[in-house]
């Protein structure tokens, strides 16, 4: 069986379109944000995890969504979250094939879900 990181590699080379892209910049963003995260495959996304889940990211048709598990408990000054807002515990971020997204403000969001984990 693959390890999560090649079922990673395999999502992102099967996205032969800018989600494709999108995916491995995210993943390259947030696994420098915090060494201490694990790459994962968990319902079928890639998952990072650090005492529990933390970030995942998925392709969608027309967009990318970065969800955090525990967005809700998390500050968010940069306004990144735009989707699930409503979600009890949970945020997300929707990304679509032009938008861009702030880098710095997206890092400090993943390590401060790291530290929420604890």
């Amino acid at each position: 069986m693959p390890s999560p990181s090649q079922q990673i590699d395999s999502a992102i080379a099967d996205l032969s379109d800018w989600r494709g892209d999108k995916l491995a910049d995210l993943r390259k963003l947030i696994n420098e944000a915090d060494p201490s995260l694990e790459e994962e495959w968990k319902w079928g996304s890639p998952t990072w995890t650090h005492n529990g889940s933390v970030v995942s990211i998925g392709a969608f048709k027309t967009h990318v969504k970065i969800n955090f598990f525990k967005g809700a408990s998390l500050g968010d000054p940069n306004g990144l979250f735009n989707a699930g807002l409503d979600a009890k515990e949970s945020r997300s971020i929707d990304l679509r094939e032009n938008d861009t997204i702030d880098e710095k403000a997206l890092t400090d969001l993943v390590r401060s879900a790291v530290k929420e984990n604890g």
